[in-house]
């Protein structure tokens, strides 16, 4: 399912790309900016409220992650502010615009697992459907558009893969693959769901790194994120969510054994390595 909606967001990108890039070009680079709001936001499934009532704001070019427990709401928030899950109540901006306005500066990489890998295709080829909100609605990729997703395939160090199927691919490799396909869209703001599930030590250095460098590129990159020893050394801000927002803000002002034990509902004690 997850995979269609990625096919369905590129698709939709490319009749609205050329308007948006203009925006996009206006964006300052004020450290002030909000690059994202929540407001009231509350999503339900069967009528049992999985958000409630969240408000929160994201500034621009933090590298952020969103920490709290199983059936917490991490991935429901990230998906709610996509669109690909509906609010019963609340709204979401996208630098002051609504998302179906912004979308040409987002970018998206899903849960692994919430992918269907054995759909006929290859590396270059997934890679490659970051490059079509970049293109009219007729146009098809060109040297230009295969170049950059060559050139992100090696960022990622999955070059030598490019003409594999994406299902001979383990794990780890299939996350590098979607973080390319990210990557050459080129957008402000990256939503990742878990991308640190199930991969190796090495690659998951290799991940954060780039974020690292997507976050010196002042772009705002937003992680659901499990390992809470490694929060104050990959990440600068911090959201703890429990279906509300227990707080939100810089890792060193709030990551501490106050928010962890309101967060996790048990008396949590983190060792922070300075």
């Amino acid at each position: 399912m997850i995979f269609w909606f990625v096919l369905y967001q590129d698709k939709m990108n490319r009749n609205k790309i050329m308007k948006e890039q203009t925006n996009k070009n206006k964006i300052p680079a004020s450290a002030g900016n909000i690059a994202v709001q929540v407001d009231d936001l509350t999503v339900a499934y069967n009528y049992k409220p999985v958000l409630w009532d969240i408000d929160l704001e994201i500034p621009e070019g933090v590298l952020m992650a969103i920490v709290g427990p199983n059936g917490a709401g991490k991935s429901t928030l990230i998906k709610s502010i996509l669109g690909i899950l509906k609010p019963i109540a609340g709204s979401v901006s996208i630098y002051g615009k609504s998302y179906k306005k912004q979308r040409s500066l987002v970018a998206y990489v899903p849960q692994k697992g919430s992918v269907d890998w054995d759909f006929p295709t290859t590396a270059l080829d997934v890679v490659m459907m970051g490059t079509y909100g970049s293109l009219g609605w007729i146009k098809r990729p060109r040297q230009k558009e295969k170049k950059a997703a060559l050139e992100a395939l090696e960022k990622v160090g999955m070059l030598p893969f490019k003409n594999r199927q994406i299902s001979q691919l383990s794990g780890g490799q299939q996350q590098r693959i979607f973080l390319a396909r990210a990557l050459v869209q080129n957008a402000s703001i990256y939503f990742m769901d878990e991308p640190f599930q199930g991969v190796d030590a090495t690659t998951e250095i290799a991940i954060i790194n780039i974020l690292k460098e997507l976050r010196k590129a002042r772009k705002t990159v937003i992680v659901v994120h499990h390992d809470l020893q490694t929060v104050p050394e990959y990440f600068d801000w911090v959201t703890f969510l429990n279906v509300k927002k227990i707080a939100t803000g810089p890792v060193k002002d709030i990551f501490n054994d106050d928010n962890l034990t309101k967060t996790y509902g048990i008396n949590y004690k983190v060792s922070i390595q300075e």
